[in-house]
């Protein structure tokens, strides 16, 4: 069963619905969803990047096919059609290929947007930043709805921020606004996105706080494990860890003047030590200190994003993204 190409001339349906794509540095998360954002099906696959960005196009455009068409069976004949795509993945997308995103290697030569009009046959394809596309998705359901301006912090393995004015999420002239793990942390940086670094990131990122605890305490740790940690010199290295990225946060909040951030990523885990130390920071820095909350997408942050991309690409929604070009 072929997907309807969606070419403008479908008469909208109640069951019409979305195809949408999460693409992870181990996994890939795939679903269909009905116009209200409600998942249908979903898949999950493994995202294998050694093995290149070929393999992993053709082995998520096979199992989104696949969703698709089971989707439809379901509906019936007369039933809706798959309007749109939605696509999240790190990194910034350009037309011709997606930037900032070395953890699959030739990430930086596909054409998302191209290869899924071509691969699953819908004309209506949006792909966006993953921290951006989850911003979206607190906009529309979740902790940042009727917030202006509000930010989306996003904290894992790596650490972004996501901007929200107006209801829109700030995509910036190039597509990268909100990535403040390329902060620098002081005058003594002499490095940064030009020589391929993220200072703030390499600092205070998921995967540093597991490679540094796992050195300190002379075992294999992971991030979550350090936050949980009952050792002396775990809880110091978390305390301090916390400390710079509220420094960080605070300037970002002094900055926009934010009536809320929310704050997600698989951190999260121990969500109420990190949202303790952004409010004491926060409470005293900004002179007027916004609300800090858990982002209601703790899990599939970025494919409720890729739906709500879908959404906002199909002709039954208007972009929730501005550019300052």
């Amino acid at each position: 069963m072929k997907p309807f190409m969606n070419d403008g001339s479908h008469n909208a349906s109640a069951h019409d619905f979305v195809v949408a794509i999460d693409f992870g540095g181990t996994k890939i998360a795939i679903a269909t969803a009905a116009m209200t954002g409600s998942i249908l099906k979903q898949a999950r696959l493994d995202t294998n990047a050694s093995q290149g960005a070929q393999q992993v196009l053709k082995r998520t455009t096979v199992t989104a096919q696949a969703l698709i068409e089971r989707t439809l069976v379901d509906l019936g004949e007369g039933g809706g059609q798959c309007v749109a795509v939605g696509v999240a993945t790190p990194g910034v997308v350009h037309d011709n290929g997606v930037l900032l995103s070395p953890n699959i290697p030739g990430w930086e030569g596909v054409s998302l947007r191209e290869t899924m009009r071509a691969e699953l046959h819908i004309a209506t394809v949006v792909a966006e930043n993953d921290v951006k596309a989850a911003a979206m998705a607190e906009v529309l359901w979740g902790a940042l709805k009727g917030a202006d301006p509000a930010v989306y912090l996003s904290l894992g393995t790596g650490i972004a921020a996501a901007l929200v004015i107006g209801g829109r999420v700030v995509t910036g002239a190039h597509g990268a606004s909100g990535e403040i793990g390329y902060n620098l942390r002081s005058v003594l940086d002499h490095s940064g996105a030009e020589h391929g670094r993220a200072p703030l990131e390499e600092a205070i990122g998921g995967r540093f706080i597991g490679e540094q605890g796992s050195l300190l305490l002379g075992e294999p740790v992971s991030a979550a494990a350090m936050f949980a940690h009952s050792d002396t010199r775990a809880r110091f290295f978390v305390d301090e860890t916390l400390a710079e990225l509220a420094t960080h946060v605070a300037n970002l909040a002094i900055l926009i003047d934010p009536a809320r951030i929310a704050v997600g990523g698989g951190l999260m885990s121990s969500g109420d030590v990190i949202l303790r130390a952004l409010a004491f920071r926060l409470g005293y820095a900004v002179p007027f200190p916004p609300e800090i909350v858990p982002a209601r997408f703790l899990n599939d942050a970025s494919l409720h994003g890729a739906i709500a991309l879908a959404l906002t690409g199909s002709v039954h929604a208007g972009s929730l993204f501005s550019s300052s070009e």
